[in-house]
């Protein structure tokens, strides 16, 4: 177990250093280069030779990249032009908020499809299942901006019973439960089906194993079996599913967080774009890899938790 995590915290430091390298080369392809970038089109040629100068940006690129990933190493990633603030202050203060938003739809999917997924696959072909499988299919079929838009026009609009922004986000507790009702509910929903999918079927194969049938012959209720035999194996592959979700979830949660207006770093990536501030744009870049690696690498160390024939070597 323990080589295993050391190969796969090397190969998660391969990545990452692949990632750096390719964030590097965007850089210095910026239209105009590095400098008027910053400085701007109409810039004179004596500032942007100063500021070429004063970056290091005359040495040569692999030295240009060795200090670059020098500073990102030791936090420093660069300005944010428009706010005038470092680029690691600004993720560290919008980070923790992305994390409560995409947290809490993860969890809310991960508490729904499960129950629902054990649920489709003990009652496989029935009424319950075909009804199920359709209105979450319908949803999954959906993209994250018109999930949005519907529950805006029915929560919102039509009943004013939910915020329809998030701006407010942060200033008071009960307020911040309220703001985050509709992206939570947004960035969750379509999870919700794919989740259940891959339980119901993992429970529909468990069902037909050997120790299923030990314990029918041994008078265990279905409910019992499904909760005390198949419940546990069939979690196997919805870990998988789940690590394979986090890039759906970050790219869904930079739709949501512009719908909503909600003060995280999808929204922060849209304004950057929307002004060119490129060192912002690919510091979010980084931190989005490594944390979409690290959760890869967590939902592969909880199959050793869920099913101890499982060893890593």
């Amino acid at each position: 177990m323990v080589v295993y995590i050391v190969r796969r915290l090397a190969q998660a430091a391969i990545v990452l250093l692949l990632v750096s390298i390719i964030v590097f080369g965007l850089l210095h392809a910026l239209p105009g280069g590095l400098v008027r970038a910053q400085l701007g089109p109409k810039a004179s040629a004596y500032a942007v030779r100063q500021l070429t100068v004063q970056e290091g940006l005359t040495k040569p690129l692999p030295v240009q990249y060795g200090v670059w990933l020098s500073n990102v190493l030791h936090g420093n990633l660069g300005l944010a032009y428009k706010q005038q603030t470092p680029v690691s202050t600004l993720l560290g203060e919008y980070f923790p908020r992305d994390l409560l938003l995409a947290g809490s739809g993860l969890l809310l999917a991960i508490l729904l499809a499960v129950p629902l997924g054990v649920l489709q696959g003990g009652r496989r072909n029935s009424l319950l299942d075909y009804g199920v499988s359709s209105v979450l299919l319908s949803a999954y079929s959906m993209p994250y901006f018109l999930l949005g838009v519907i529950f805006i026009e029915l929560l919102n609009i039509q009943f004013n019973v939910l915020p329809a922004t998030a701006t407010d986000f942060g200033k008071g507790f009960v307020t911040d439960v309220r703001v985050l009702a509709l992206p939570v509910l947004t960035l969750c929903l379509g999870n919700i089906a794919y989740f259940s999918r891959y339980v119901r079927s993992s429970v529909i194969d468990n069902l037909e194993e050997d120790y299923v049938r030990s314990a029918r012959a041994k008078g265990a209720s279905r409910g019992r079996i499904l909760v005390r035999h198949v419940l546990r194996n069939s979690l196997l592959p919805f870990v998988s599913a789940v690590g394979l979700s986090l890039p759906t979830l970050v790219s869904g949660a930079l739709i949501v967080e512009v719908l909503f207006q909600f003060p995280g770093m999808g929204l922060l990536f849209w304004d950057a774009q929307q002004n060119r501030t490129y060192p912002l744009l690919l510091g979010i870049i980084l931190l989005v890899t490594g944390a979409v690696v690290v959760g890869n690498l967590l939902s592969d160390l909880a199959y050793a938790a869920l099913d101890p024939r499982i060893r890593y070597v």
